[in-house]
């Protein structure tokens, strides 16, 4: 009986990384090198332009002036933008999976604009997209304390979250009956029309903002503004403390490792340790850090 033959690996979905494909690899996907580092600066200083361009195409008195000029910049960035983008997929072991994720998606949707526009001129002003790659910039400062806060809030976040949606349920209550009571007290001549009119009111005092559009009339209606004005500043202030406390706790559970811009070939995530051996996200093995090489070259 013979045996099942493997799956055979398709190597335009799933290639190992060597060679020029890893070098390329490490300059694009990780900022922890110098070749890396200048790949990002250079990159975020070309989208910045690229925006500016568009910005300026967009004063009709720069464009009566400009327009070649800037149309002929557009198709430069967005020519550059392509190959960056081509470049990407083609370092990757999957780029299916690249293609799919956040920034593929975001990468896609900075050249794809300026095509479309040729059909549907429309769709330019969908260029702008190109601000969201400017996420990239926390890769390029690689600021430590920067990354670690920025994974401690989320992670304060998605803990917190229970609790804060508790503490929004009882403002939503409270708003609900202040809300009524007003609707009660200044009544439709006065601009409180129903009671959605009156919520509204009531949240839009709460959290301090005060339009102004309705405004109590009757010394118990002004009572009644004033103690909420003076409620929402607490009620400001609990979900800041449940997210604070939070992040103290993560803080004193967290290991103390200073994340890197490292990238898992396998799942394209990032900053895992310097010391680590295996991805935190898939599991997959990591290859070799690569700073001290970068900083070699």
């Amino acid at each position: 009986m013979e045996k099942p033959s493997p799956p055979i690996s398709d190597p335009l979905l799933d290639k190992p990384l060597a060679g020029w494909r890893l070098r390329l690899y490490t300059i694009i996907f990780e900022a922890d090198t110098r070749a890396g580092r200048l790949f990002d600066q250079a990159l975020i200083a070309v989208i910045l332009l690229s925006i500016a361009v568009v910005m300026a195409d967009s004063v009709q008195a720069v464009r009566l002036v400009y327009g070649h000029a800037l149309t002929y910049a557009e198709w430069v960035f967005t020519l550059l933008f392509t190959v960056e983008y081509i470049a990407r997929l083609l370092c990757v072991r999957r780029p299916l999976r690249y293609a799919t994720s956040f920034f593929g998606i975001i990468d896609l949707l900075a050249v794809l604009p300026t095509y479309l526009a040729l059909f549907v001129p429309e769709l330019h002003a969908l260029i702008d997209v190109r601000v969201l790659r400017l996420l990239r910039v926390f890769r390029v400062f690689k600021l430590a304390a920067y990354v670690a806060e920025y994974q401690f809030l989320v992670s304060a976040l998605a803990a917190s979250g229970r609790k804060i949606l508790v503490f929004l349920s009882a403002v939503l209550m409270v708003v609900l009956v202040m809300g009524t009571m007003m609707y009660v007290v200044e009544g439709q001549t006065n601009g409180f029309t129903s009671i959605p009119t009156s919520v509204y009111w009531a949240i839009s005092t709460v959290t301090t903002v005060g339009f102004g559009d309705i405004t109590p009339k009757t010394d118990l209606g002004r009572l009644i503004a004033s103690f909420m004005m003076l409620m929402g500043w607490g009620i400001l202030a609990v979900p800041t403390g449940i997210v604070t406390a939070e992040m103290a706790a993560q803080r004193r559970t967290h290991s103390g490792q200073a994340p890197t811009t490292r990238t898992c070939h396998e799942c394209l995530t990032e900053g895992h340790a310097a010391d680590a051996n295996f991805c935190f996200n898939c599991g997959a093995r990591l290859p070799p850090y690569q700073q001290q090489a970068g900083k070699a070259s």
